[in-house]
Formats: C-alpha cells, sequence, structure tokens
C-alpha cells in the first residue's frame, strides 16, 4: 500500500528542514550524518531544504555504513574523520525508523567524540522501539504491525510504500 508519494515527501522534507533551522539557527555548522543509501539520500533532501531557506548554516553530510539486520556484523564504517564531530552539532538521518536499533549503532562512530549534540531525523517513524532512541525530528509516525515492512524509494518514482 503507498502511502507517500514524491509531493508528500517533498513536504516532509520541507517541514522537518524548517524545524531543524528553529532549533539551529543560531549555529555556524551542522553534520548531517546519513545512515547507509537511504538515509544518505534523505539527508541530500534535508540538506537541499535547509539551503533552500538561505541561512548561513553550513550543512556537511556525512554517511555511516552498517548492517541494519546485524549492525556488529561487518562493521560499522564513518565515512570521513569522526573528530571533525568534536563539539559540532549533528544530527543522525535515516528514511525510516524502526525498532531504533540502526541509530543506536550508527552513533557509534560519534560517541568517540564529544559533539555538541546529538539529534535524529526520520523520514517515517514507526513506534516499535525497543531501544533507547528517541527521534527528534519525524517526518511522518506510523503506528504499524510487526509483520509489515515499510520501505522508501527515492529515484524516478519517490514513493513510501507499507509491505
Amino acid at each position: 500500500m503507498r502511502i507517500l508519494e514524491k509531493a508528500g515527501i517533498e513536504l516532509k522534507i520541507s517541514r522537518l528542514a524548517m524545524e531543524v533551522l528553529e532549533q539551529h539557527v543560531d549555529h555556524k555548522r551542522l553534520f548531517l550524518v546519513g545512515i547507509n543509501n537511504n538515509g544518505f539520500a534523505t539527508a541530500e533532501l534535508l540538506k537541499a531544504a535547509i539551503d533552500k531557506e538561505g541561512y548561513k548554516l553550513d550543512v556537511v553530510i556525512r554517511r555511516v555504513k552498517l548492517s541494519p539486520a546485524n549492525p556488529l556484523h561487518g562493521g560499522i564504517e564513518f565515512e570521513g574523520d569522526p573528530k571533525e564531530l568534536d563539539g559540532q552539532h549533528v544530527i543522525i538521518v535515516d528514511d525510516v525508523a524502526n525498532t531504533g536499533r540502526t541509530a543506536f549503532y550508527a552513533s557509534k562512530p560519534i560517541l568517540e567524540v564529544v559533539p555538541a549534540s546529538l539529534e535524529i531525523a526520520v523520514l517515517i517513524d514507526r513506534t516499535h522501539k525497543s531501544f533507547p532512541v528517541h527521534n527528534n525530528y519525524v517526518g511522518l509516525a506510523l503506528a504499524t504491525t510487526l509483520q509489515e515492512d515499510i520501505r522508501v524509494y527515492y529515484g524516478k518514482d519517490w514513493r513510501v510504500e507499507v509491505f
């Protein structure tokens, strides 16, 4: 079942950008750390929406790679130097938040330094948290069953679907 299409996703991202700006408008730099491919794509959309508003906020994107199914298998790879996050405001970005496990483990390289703040932004938030994770910025919250799967598709046909 299709939940959102391109126009809806764009509206959610625009609103997320405004919420992020409300909290970070007085800061000079903000790091968005996208989880894997879709989290990185969501971070790129969020950065573009923030930049469009014209504030003097330097938004930098980095990627963290890990296996959502088994986060410790294969390691957690941060693209860049985690030391650059020391004393900086950081937002972990993902497309869909399920149990909170992926965001929990994605924060591991960031916790090797002391960021000024660490928050989480997601396009879709499911309400099945089993890890101590709070999503600060949420595009759409959905109450689903554990058997359902939510997928975000970017590319020519942007959409969010529940299976």
